[in-house]
């Protein structure tokens, strides 16, 4: 299996980021690489809310309907929280997408194998079989550049599903701001609303 490096995955989706963009990390890894990428007010990291990034964004996509929602989490959070894939696929909101960067191991416990790297699971199937249409699995740098581009055009069309191969390597931990408080308010002014 080909697969990409992490960080530089997210800088890749990130390119260009236009202030509509809302981005929600998930637990661990990718709420670091978004930082890495540069910290901004319309980034709203959970830290330690395992298996909720996908409701959230779409609560988030739901409620905020002029701006696009992107979901970038791990195939750990996706498997505790696959339910929110039949939810998603059930409100299909056009301005949702939810990325999975698929390693096929629980980075955040161990390293131990993930039901994604048993080869038994795959999300991208799951996805569909939820209703979600659009359905892209990525394993290299023009998927990825791909990818990118629709993330930026993305509106009208129903909620996007990526799978983005990555490798394992483990990239130097950049932490974000870990204030609930702080996070949610700037977050909230960021998009307009009263902290």
């Amino acid at each position: 299996m080909s697969a990409l490096e992490r960080r530089a995955a997210m800088a890749a989706l990130l390119e260009g980021r236009k202030d509509d963009l809302l981005v929600i990390p998930g637990l661990g890894s990718t709420c670091w690489d978004l930082a890495a990428a540069g910290d901004n007010d319309r980034n709203f990291y959970l830290w330690g809310a395992m298996g909720g990034a996908a409701m959230i964004g779409l609560g988030l996509a739901l409620a905020q309907p002029d701006k696009r929602v992107l979901v970038v989490t791990g195939d750990g959070e996706m498997l505790m929280g696959m339910g929110a894939l039949a939810t998603i696929g059930v409100k299909q909101p056009a301005n949702l997408a939810v990325v999975v960067f698929d390693n096929g191991h629980y980075g955040e416990t161990g390293m131990q194998p993930s039901h994604t790297g048993a080869g038994r699971v795959d999300l991208t199937e799951i996805a569909a079989g939820c209703g979600i249409a659009s359905v892209v699995d990525v394993r290299d740098e023009p998927g990825l550049t791909g990818l990118a581009a629709r993330l930026k055009e993305l509106a009208g069309a129903g909620p996007l599903f990526a799978r983005v191969r990555i490798a394992t390597g483990e990239a130097p931990r950049v932490l974000p701001e870990r204030d609930g408080v702080v996070l949610k308010n700037r977050f909230r002014a960021a998009i307009g609303l009263k902290p």
